[in-house]
């Protein structure tokens, strides 16, 4: 693999600060392995500077390795290697908190959400979503200690056929009401599939409201496919915090290591 330099230069805004702002950042990150064939790569080490320079206070992660013993032994001879520890921890900027849970388990290993916290986390929960035997989904919910308030977040990927999407947001709905309080600072954020931009309607239902700010351009919050985004499946929601800004890091760095880009929001307590 190629390990790229530092992506400071990809045109990142400067965070805007202050105690009362928060910067969030929803990734999938394609389990660190890009290509097909003789041509797969490992990019997990290029993940971990592109993290990095998110500077997000929350990092939302999605499609993450605990382990992989097919591709260990594969990408261990390359002169990076594949690192010996869980994707989350090793993609964890220094002095992160992380919480991770399995999703999918497969015939070499398994995937799942991980949330990465500059402030103190509490226990971390996963409630399973699944629709059908064929998508093992899941959501990851992490309390989070923030300036004296504790949000309520949780790591979203949900399937990729819009009836089961709908069934999904119903068992989030269900998932919510018995484990977050009413009042309590929420956000959701991840890899929603929502092709056809349909899932704003129920999550409304639910009290869950995008973040966007209406006059920015599409550039914004379109995330798929990472080298000619067009969709925009990547996704927060909040209830409790307003939106001041998103935006989407771009530039042939970003393209390479996954097949979404990032999406990254400034929010604050509303």
């Amino acid at each position: 693999m190629t390990l790229l330099r530092p992506l400071q230069s990809t045109l990142l805004p400067p965070f805007a600060g202050g105690p009362g702002v928060l910067r969030v950042a929803t990734y999938n990150i394609h389990k660190g392995v890009r290509g097909v064939g003789p041509g797969r790569r490992l990019e997990i080490h290029n993940l971990a500077q592109g993290v990095a320079a998110l500077d997000a206070d929350l990092v939302f992660l999605q499609e993450v390795r605990l382990h992989h013993a097919r591709d260990a032994r594969r990408f261990d001879r390359t002169h990076f290697g594949w690192p010996a520890q869980g994707q989350a921890d090793f993609l964890a900027p220094e002095g992160y908190d992380v919480a991770y849970r399995t999703n999918a388990v497969t015939r070499h290993g398994e995937h799942g959400n991980a949330l990465l916290s500059r402030w103190p986390i509490g226990e971390p929960g996963h409630h399973d979503v699944s629709d059908h035997p064929f998508e093992q989904r899941g959501l990851l919910h992490v309390p989070v200690q923030w300036h004296g308030t504790t949000l309520h977040a949780v790591v979203a990927h949900f399937g990729l056929i819009h009836a089961s999407r709908v069934r999904q947001v119903q068992r989030l709905a269900a998932f919510l009401d018995a484990t977050v309080p009413r009042g309590a600072p929420l956000l959701v954020a991840g890899d929603f599939n929502d092709w056809g931009e349909k899932l704003d309607g129920p999550m409304a239902e639910i009290g869950l409201v995008r973040a966007r700010v209406p006059h920015l351009p599409a550039s914004h919050r379109l995330t798929f496919p990472s080298r000619v985004p067009v969709f925009a499946l990547d996704r927060i929601y909040v209830r409790g915090l307003g939106c001041r800004s998103t935006f989407v890091p771009r530039g042939s760095a970003w393209a390479r290591m996954s097949d979404h880009l990032p999406l990254v929001a400034e929010l604050e307590l509303a």
